[in-house]
């Protein structure tokens, strides 16, 4: 029997024996989990913070559009300031000082986008002033096209709406509400002056605080000057190919006797900043104007000129002279340029590419891990040395496989 101080040990009451036992018994160590669990915890984890990264991105894409009319013309300004920068530091190291050599780029630059504005008002003017010469002409070939799609089995419906297209008080309400909306015109301008005159000021401490950020921050630093290099060299190409591109399709416009050549000229200038949609954007007013004034013969000249130009210019000379400092897919920069024209409108069309590598560089080539993912939008120059030593492999393969077939 037990002694008078030795008590017998409580039995577990059911409430602790359902919840493992006695107090006193040791928890055995659960099992560690299997990698299935683990890549299971894994996927899901990179699931939620895929959803989350796209919500991200739908709240920020909406929050951009609702300020578009202020975050447009200071885009703008910011790829003009990066533009203009290396002209600054050498105003600066020819003596300038630092306050006149911003104000001189910043004035130039207004200067030339005024100018710029101004030419495309004449043009528009022009252009309205000419256009109730050609009603009767643009409701023949409205009639006619609708015919056309209607022996197609095109509905009664969308041929009203397609026919609708050719009215000329359609064209005259547009570019007249165009002219007429001088007053948010100069509204962008003011913006945009304003911009060049304060970026510039604070542009001119971005070399010393990127040597200061370079020690903590490298990716950054990286991703930044990459950014501002890719962007500086794609506009300033961009817009010396187009002024080009412009002028040859306006001389031969003019040539042809095709209406309204020099504003049709500014318009391919614009559009040679929009890629894969630009081309045709540009193509289509000169091949309606130029079918009402030459017929056939006019519409195939016009086709044929701004496709050998714009194969020239956009598949020649251009990959060569900016080399990899865009390195964006086909896919992507198609899909970019519709994205930016959502968001912003005809300016985010226009700088859909800089915007784009503004993403890159926020996204992708500031972080040492997402920078792997550089060659899956459109950073290609080692795949392409792969892809050549591979085919170069196979090549030999074959020739080895072939030469032991007749030996």
């Amino acid at each position: 029997m037990p002694s008078a101080t030795e008590q017998p040990a409580p039995r577990p009451g059911p409430l602790r024996r359902l919840l493992g036992g006695s107090r006193s018994r040791r928890a055995e160590p659960s099992a560690p989990p299997g990698p299935d669990a683990e890549q299971s915890a894994g996927a899901l984890g990179r699931g939620v913070r895929i959803l989350l990264g796209l919500a991200a991105a739908v709240v920020v894409s909406f929050g951009m559009a609702a300020i578009g009319n202020i975050l447009a013309p200071a885009l703008l300004a910011l790829v003009l300031t990066i533009c203009a920068q290396p002209v600054r530091v050498w105003l600066e190291r020819h003596g300038t000082s630092q306050g006149l050599a911003t104000g001189a780029v910043g004035l130039t630059l207004f200067a030339l986008l005024a100018g710029f504005i101004a030419i495309l008002w004449i043009a528009t003017a022009q252009f309205i002033g000419m256009l109730p010469d050609y009603k009767p002409q643009l409701e023949q070939a409205g009639a006619q096209f609708a015919s056309w799609l209607q022996s197609l089995g095109v509905g009664p419906d969308q041929v009203a709406q397609i026919k609708a297209g050719f009215d000329p008080a359609g064209f005259l309400s547009f570019f007249s509400g165009a002219l007429g909306n001088a007053l948010g015109i100069v509204g962008l301008l003011v913006i945009v002056l304003t911009m060049l005159i304060l970026m510039p000021a604070d542009a001119a401490y971005a070399p010393t605080l990127l040597r200061q950020l370079e020690p903590t921050q490298p990716n950054l630093v990286f991703a930044i000057s990459g950014f501002a290099h890719s962007v500086r060299r794609y506009m300033v190409v961009t817009t010396l190919l187009g002024l080009a591109q412009g002028a040859i399709d306006g001389i031969a416009l003019w040539l042809l006797g095709v209406p309204a050549p020099l504003l049709w000229a500014i318009l391919a200038f614009l559009c040679s900043f929009i890629p894969n949609v630009g081309y045709f954007i540009a193509l289509v007013p000169p091949l309606v104007f130029g079918y009402l004034t030459g017929g056939w013969g006019t519409v195939i000249a016009v086709i044929i000129v701004y496709g050998v130009i714009n194969a020239i210019v956009q598949s020649v000379v251009q990959p060569k002279v900016v080399g990899n400092a865009v390195a964006l897919s086909q896919t992507l920069t198609f899909f970019s340029v519709l994205f930016w024209a959502v968001v912003l409108g005809p300016i985010g069309a226009i700088l859909a590419i800089p915007l784009t590598l503004l993403a890159r560089a926020v996204l992708v080539d500031s972080d040492p891990h997402a920078r792997r993912w550089r060659p899956a939008i459109g950073d290609l120059a080692v795949t392409r040395e792969l892809m050549r030593s591979e085919s170069e492999a196979r090549r030999t393969e074959r020739h080895r496989a072939k030469g032991g077939r007749n030996g």
